[in-house]
Order: structure tokens, then C-alpha cells, then sequence
């Protein structure tokens, strides 16, 4: 399968998946609209790419990276055909006529494999649900008639297609011999150049040498090229094997040998590795001998962790909002405290692992064993981020349906959330114990408070409160009267920001009515009880009184709360 050779642009796309459906269609068509700007032989910044598409520009990346236009048309027909899958539609519903690649063939009087080849020279597919087939590629008809307006010559001489007569045959099989005998050129740029100059197909002309070398194994066209293959040549062979072209091919179309097309691919695969920028959160028995052991002895499987169903405040955000997007949510797996710091724990020693390996790698003369198994690591590194970040998308939605009322600035903040919720899992540290919900609620609350420009001023009372709790919070360390003191704070924040019925949840669950904190606590069961309520409905108050907590409590004074 062909993959996105920009690692910006590939994480892009995995970030995609977690914004809402009605921005993914969106920003599918704007990918589409700039695949139409892109020139070829120009550069392009990432920037530029990211906004385009997004409309944003994206935050935290030090090392700008530039895409050259062909790299960058390639990427984007896969980011489009990855993007099209995961929103397929029927294509019936799509409104407009939708044509499948055999439809297309028929129309223009040419083979599928030529409508492949036209789909590398700007002819843009999507896939779509056809009745009985399944996820297939399709053409919309706009697509197709911008394509054909691209390219008049090409599609009429395709349609115009004859077998070449004996003695234009031999005349090709010349002049390829006398520019392979005249110049360094490799077999692909040879037969592309001849090609275009008789005014035929380059996979007719391909096909024809192939077949005089077959008949004529002591008359070759070509001679093995000597010394070190081009860049540009190696750079171009890497591409096509991203692509998904096999080495035999490789081997014929480059006149290399296995030994040379694997070596190129190596060492293209560890300088990308090389490039790459690595962080993680180190600790202490990341060193130890033992630790591989430890972590890594059993294998990560995310089909383990069950889906399961867990009450969430949904009704507070409205079912009227996204409704597909939350009954995917309502279904997504649920980590428990130990196997979420677990998979922390897991990856991020896999990109210590990395980190530390890849130093091993010499160019001259690469390990393919390890780096099959640092790309190996990298690759259940990211399963596990998105196994964390899908198990915490609940947590987007209940935060943001507390910051708005407003549809369209609701789906606004799901998508800001996201990004938030994927940065929190990056800079996580798991090694304090806490859970991860808390970091991640603050950095969202956070996001939120840039976009609605939300006052963050304290009143005089609150201010008051939270300076006695910064004071007690000082010694750790000290006497019980201290603590004594700290809970008296917090119990006067929580009654100045809560209303009554969240001020009886939170102060009898989390017991600070007693002289000590955690004293006298309460299930959820027996205050339901006590106020004739549901244990489900007595969980969405407590969710409600706390994402208000968060809004004016620091982190370590929620942690004093919850923890």
C-alpha cells in the first residue's frame, strides 16, 4: 500500500480522524483544490500545505519542512484516497455522476492500467461505496472533465491507440540503443525520452525491449550503468518503492541490481529515520538491563482493551449535535488507571529505544534487522497513541459542550480539542501516577480559554481563597493543621462556584465535611439515595462541578481534590 512519504502530512492525516466528520469533508475538498495548484517543479513549505487544508497553521513545529511538488502531488493523491475511505458515501448520493475505472476505460477506448497511469498525471479519485462492490475507487465527473480539459493531447492520443508496425519497431529499439550507448541516462529517463520524441505510450516502449531482449539475449539495448547511481535516479527509486512498486521492477526499470535496489532503499529508509525528531518522557528504569523484559514482553494488542459502555454527560452537549460522531464515542475502549499508564510506559520506552538505537545506523553500511526494528517500534508507538487519544475523545466533547450553546462553534472546539487532547499525550509524564484525564482536561480548558477569549480575572473572594490554598500548599510537608487549613480553602472555593446540589455531590464524595480530607467519603450510589436521584445522574452533576473546579483551580490544587 502507498504511503505518505512527508511525515508532517501523514501525521496530519492521522490527526484528521479525531475532527468532526463535517470538517474532514471539508478539508478533503480543499486538499483536493490545492492538488490542482501544485506545480511540479516548485517547492512547497508545509505551512502553506497545513493552512491550505486546514485553514490553520500548524503550532509547534521548529523544523519547517519544504515538499517538492512532485513528492508533495504524490502525497496528497494518497492523503485524498486515505482521507475519501474513511468518509466514503454512495455513489449514488454523491451529486454528481461517479464513474469507476472500468466506466472510464470504455469511455475513452484505453485499458485500466492506462487510467492508473492517468491518475499520476492529475486524474483524481476518491472512494466511494458502489452497490455490490463494496469501498471502490471512483471519479466524479467534474474531476474527470478538469483532467481532460488538463490534458487534450493526452487523452486523444490514447484514444487514437495502433500497434506499431515492424519498422517503427525497429526504429524505436535504435534510437534507445544509440541514447543508451551516447549518454549516462538511466532506462526509465531513456525509454521516457524516446517515447515522447516517437509519440508513444513509455509502457509500450517498455514492454517492446523487454520482449527484443527476451528474443535476443546477446544483442542487449542497454549496458549495466557504471559507478554510483545518480541522486535524482535514487531519490526517483525510492518514491516508486513508497509507492508500492516491487524490487523486480525497481531492478528492470533502473538496470540495477537486487543487491543495488535494496541497498538505496536502506539507506533512504535510515536517513528518514535519521531526520526524524524524537521525543518522549525518560525515566530512570528506562536504563536498566531488565526493562526490554519488562515492558515489552508482552505484545501490545489494542483488540484487548473492549469496547464498552460508560456513562457520560452526552445529553449536556446535545445528541441533536454530531450524532454519529458520539455514538462512535459512546463505543470507544475504556482505559482503566493501570493499562493506561501501561501503554504510556510502553510508548514512550519504545521511543527511547528508537532514540538510542538509530545512533547504531551507519549509512555506509546499513542493518536492515535493525532498522526493520526501530521503524517496527515507531510503528507501535503511534498504534498506541491513537489507542490513547481515541479512549479519551469522550473527554473533547463533555469539556467543549460547556463552552458553547452555538452548533458551528461547537464543532470548532471538538476539532481545537483534538489537537489538544493529541499534544497532552505527547508531553504526558506518566511517571507522577496521576491520571491522564486531568492533564488532558487543563490543556484543553486552556485551548478553549485562547478561543472565546474567556476573562480569567479573579473576584476579590476567589482570589482571597485560592492565596490561602497557594500558602498551604507551600509545606506538603506539615502538620495536619495545615491540611486542615487547605481543606477549609477548598471547601470555600467549591461553595462559591457551585450551586447547592453540586456543592452536596462533590464535598460527600470526595469527603471533605470531616475533620481531615477523604474523610467520611460517599459512593455515588448513596448520595443518589440520599437525594432520591440515579447514580448515573449524580455522576453527570459531579462531571459538571468539576469541569467548573477546573476553571479555577491550578492543576496541583485539582490534583489535591481528586487525586
Amino acid at each position: 500500500m502507498r504511503k505518505i512519504k512527508s511525515p508532517n502530512l501523514a501525521q496530519l492525516l492521522m490527526q484528521l480522524r479525531f475532527t468532526p466528520e463535517v470538517k474532514r469533508r471539508a478539508q478533503l475538498e480543499a486538499a483536493e483544490r490545492l492538488y490542482c495548484l501544485v506545480d511540479p517543479e516548485k517547492q512547497y513549505p508545509y505551512d502553506f500545505v497545513c493552512f491550505h487544508i486546514t485553514g490553520f497553521q500548524p503550532k509547534g513545529n521548529p523544523e519547517p519542512e519544504v515538499i517538492a511538488g512532485r513528492d508533495l502531488l504524490d502525497d496528497l493523491q494518497v492523503f485524498i484516497s486515505k482521507l475519501s475511505g474513511r468518509l466514503a458515501l454512495p455513489a449514488a448520493q454523491a451529486g454528481e455522476k461517479v464513474h469507476t475505472i472500468e466506466e472510464l476505460a470504455a469511455r475513452f477506448h484505453v485499458s485500466t492500467k492506462t487510467i492508473d497511469r492517468w491518475r499520476k498525471r492529475g486524474l483524481l479519485a476518491r472512494k466511494f461505496l458502489f452497490d455490490g462492490a463494496g469501498h471502490r475507487l471512483g471519479f466524479l465527473d467534474s474531476a474527470v472533465a478538469r483532467f481532460v480539459q488538463a490534458n487534450p493531447t493526452l487523452v486523444a492520443g490514447a484514444g487514437t491507440f495502433r500497434r506499431l508496425t515492424d519498422s517503427e519497431r525497429q526504429q524505436a529499439i535504435r534510437q534507445v540503443r544509440s541514447l543508451a550507448t551516447k549518454s549516462s541516462l538511466s532506462r526509465h529517463q531513456i525509454t521516457r525520452q524516446v517515447a515522447a520524441k516517437l509519440g508513444i505510450a513509455q509502457e509500450t516502449l517498455r514492454t517492446l525491449l523487454q520482449q527484443h531482449e527476451k528474443k535476443n539475449p546477446d544483442k542487449p539495448v542497454f549496458r549495466r550503468p557504471s559507478g554510483r547511481i545518480q541522486p535524482s535516479d535514487a531519490a526517483e527509486l525510492y518514491r516508486l518503492y513508497r509507492q508500492g512498486t516491487r524490487v523486480p521492477e525497481l531492478m528492470k526499470r533502473f538496470d540495477r541490481s537486487r543487491a543495488t535496489v535494496h541497498r538505496i532503499i536502506n539507506q533512504r529508509r535510515a536517513l528518514a529515520l535519521l531526520a526524524r525528531k524524537i521525543e518522549y518522557v525518560p525515566s530512570d528504569e528506562f536504563l536498566r538491563a531488565e526493562t526490554a523484559a519488562q515492558i515489552l514482553g508482552k505484545p501490545f494488542t489494542p483488540q484487548r482493551l473492549e469496547p464498552q459502555r460508560r456513562p457520560e454527560p452526552f445529553e449536556l452537549v446535545g445528541e441533536n449535535l454530531l450524532p454519529e460522531y458520539l455514538q462512535v464515542l459512546k463505543i470507544t475502549p475504556v482505559l482503566n488507571h493501570e493499562q493506561e499508564i501501561e501503554l504510556f510506559r510502553r510508548y514512550n520506552y519504545l521511543k527511547h529505544i528508537v532514540a538510542q538505537g538509530r545512533h547504531q545506523l551507519k549509512l555506509a553500511k546499513i542493518d536492515a534487522k535493525l532498522l526493520g526494528r526501530l521503524e517496527a517500534h515507531l510503528e507501535e508507538a503511534e498504534e498506541i497513541r491513537k489507542t490513547l487519544v481515541e479512549a479519551n475523545l469522550r473527554l473533547v466533547v463533555s469539556i467543549a459542550g460547556k463552552h458553547t450553546s452555538n452548533d458551528a462553534s461547537f464543532l470548532e472546539l471538538v476539532s481545537k480539542g483534538n489537537f489538544a487532547l493529541i499534544q497532552a499525550v505527547e508531553e504526558f509524564d506518566y511517571t507522577k501516577g496521576f491520571r491522564f484525564s486531568r492533564r488532558a482536561s487543563l490543556d484543553i480548558a486552556k485551548e478553549y480559554a485562547k478561543v472565546s477569549g474567556r476573562s480569567t480575572e479573579l473576584t476579590p473572594k476567589r482570589a482571597a481563597s485560592l492565596a490561602t490554598i497557594q500558602r498551604d500548599l507551600r509545606g506538603t510537608t506539615a502538620d495536619v493543621s495545615a491540611l486542615e487549613r487547605t481543606r477549609q480553602s477548598l471547601a470555600e472555593v467549591i461553595r462559591e462556584e457551585l450551586d447547592e446540589r453540586e456543592q452536596y455531590v462533590i464535598l460527600h464524595h470526595f469527603g471533605l465535611l470531616g475533620s481531615s480530607i477523604r474523610k467520611n467519603t460517599k459512593t455515588l450510589k448513596q448520595i443518589g439515595d440520599e437525594l432520591g436521584l440515579t447514580k448515573e445522574r449524580i455522576r453527570q452533576i459531579e462531571l459538571t462541578a468539576l469541569q467548573k473546579l477546573r476553571q479555577c483551580l491550578s492543576s496541583e490544587q485539582f490534583e489535591l481534590l481528586t487525586g
